[in-house]
């Protein structure tokens, strides 16, 4: 206990100092030299992202991306359309007019076709697939280059304060969803012998109290990822990892009506034992932490959206990319490689 006490003691202030650390853009002004397996993790990634060893052909490159209504889907099918990149931007809400299809199909653009593509739909999935493969130029040889799997959603709750069907909704798109659409465009990106790129999450790699519905998906999407990867290699098919920290007020998925409008629901549906035993101050409580935690997030993308564009575009991408301020990376080695008495002194308790 005593060896514990003073490992405590030290690294208390380390976690402190991360927290006055300065920005990835700051630290991107240095000019750190690392190992390329080191750059996809430290702290000053963004100065090392190099495309100096780009893939050819950009311009003959198909990409489906999934979740381009909003947050970094929108933004990415962006930023990849203006690296010259054939893209198709699957949108669960193209049918309705909504959302970021409307956008990015007033682009006008014959290489930015938007696709309707629920991905917990297995028949939309598959007209999909067909779509696609209608309008690639060889399917048999060329296939499809990149996909990204990014359609996801995002809950908060104790697990007792969460329902079943929360977590069933939850998985059903962010690890199910993720499945289903590798498994069905597996065989075009397996003939061009190109990318898959999942996004994941800093809670796919270290738990978080009130978010067990998001993390218990993003560890199975990391797992899944890993096997993938195993299996792809002999097919000369790279899988690469997205790992974002908090960037929850760049996605459109929390505001401060909507985590109360989430709150008010879940409180009337806890069963009568559940309110008795915690107590409505509790709960709030615990709520306030969540809003404190969406408000304290980073709006600008473009640290997840350079990291996609890495995984497709480099001859060499990294394993895993963690796009993140130095206060959570730190968190997430601390987590990952210490013993979980010291993490959760540190950072639960």
């Amino acid at each position: 206990m005593a060896i514990l006490l003073a490992v405590t003691r030290i690294a208390q202030p380390l976690a402190r100092l991360a927290l006055k650390a300065p920005h990835c853009k700051d630290v991107a002004a240095t000019s750190l030299r690392l190992l390329p397996e080191v750059q996809a993790t430290a702290p000053g990634w963004r100065s090392q992202r190099c495309y100096a060893t780009e893939v050819d052909e950009i311009g003959q490159r198909p990409v489906l991306i999934t979740g381009c209504d909003s947050g970094f889907g929108f933004s990415l099918a962006k930023f990849l359309h203006g690296k010259g990149f054939i893209i198709y931007a699957g949108c669960l809400l193209k049918e309705q007019g909504r959302g970021g299809s409307k956008d990015l199909d007033n682009m006008k653009s014959d290489r930015m076709r938007t696709v309707q593509l629920n991905v917990c739909d297995s028949e939309e999935v598959g007209r999909a697939v067909d779509y696609i493969t209608s309008n690639l130029k060889d399917p048999e040889t060329g296939g499809l280059w990149g996909l990204v799997n990014n359609a996801g959603i995002s809950t908060f709750g104790e697990v007792e304060f969460t329902s079943m069907d929360t977590y069933k909704e939850v998985a059903e798109v962010n690890l199910w969803g993720t499945i289903r659409t590798t498994k069905a465009f597996l065989p075009l990106i397996r003939r061009a012998k190109g990318r898959v790129v999942n996004i994941s999450s800093m809670m796919g790699r270290m738990a978080n109290p009130a978010r067990s519905p998001y993390c218990i998906t993003k560890f199975g999407v990391e797992a899944f990822s890993d096997c993938l990867r195993y299996e792809m290699r002999p097919h000369d098919v790279k899988v690469c990892i997205v790992e974002p920290g908090n960037f929850i007020a760049g996605t459109s998925l929390y505001s401060p009506e909507r985590i109360q409008s989430i709150a008010d629901k879940m409180w009337d549906e806890l069963p009568e034992i559940v309110r008795r035993d915690y107590g409505r101050k509790y709960f709030d409580e615990q709520i306030a932490k969540m809003e404190s935690y969406c408000s304290s997030g980073s709006s600008d993308t473009s640290p997840v959206v350079e990291s996609i564009g890495h995984a497709l575009t480099s001859t060499t991408p990294y394993t895993r990319y963690h796009p993140m301020d130095y206060y959570w990376w730190l968190r997430m080695q601390v987590m990952t490689h210490m013993p979980a008495a010291i993490s959760d002194r540190l950072y639960i308790y």
